[in-house]
């Protein structure tokens, strides 16, 4: 078995332990898929990388183009609101998610 392979036992194993249940149709698509994926990188590994460097990004001339984070004034309360659905007491409404 060379290393690029999938298995049934194997499939089954790993959708154990990632407690992923599917029926036998959706396993015999996900094996073919994974075995798709592997043969994929078995072709992969046959590319002569000698002598190229590691690539960090796909772009060289790549840079941040967040802004920098200084405060500024707050949005005022009613302009907020104004895109808010529902809100009670200047606060926005929200669905409950704990039951009591």
């Amino acid at each position: 078995m060379t290393p690029f392979t999938m298995e049934e036992s194997e499939f089954n194993k790993l959708s154990r332990l990632c407690r992923i249940s599917c029926t036998e149709e959706e396993k015999k698509g996900f094996l073919k898929s994974l075995k798709d994926v592997l043969s994929y990188i078995e072709q992969l590994q046959e590319v002569d990388t000698e002598g190229v460097p590691p690539c960090f990004t796909v772009h060289e001339t790549l840079t941040n183009v967040m802004r920098d984070d200084t405060p500024e004034e707050p949005l005022p309360r009613d302009l907020f609101l104004a895109n808010a659905p529902e809100h009670v007491g200047g606060m926005i409404r929200v669905p409950r998610v704990l039951k009591q």
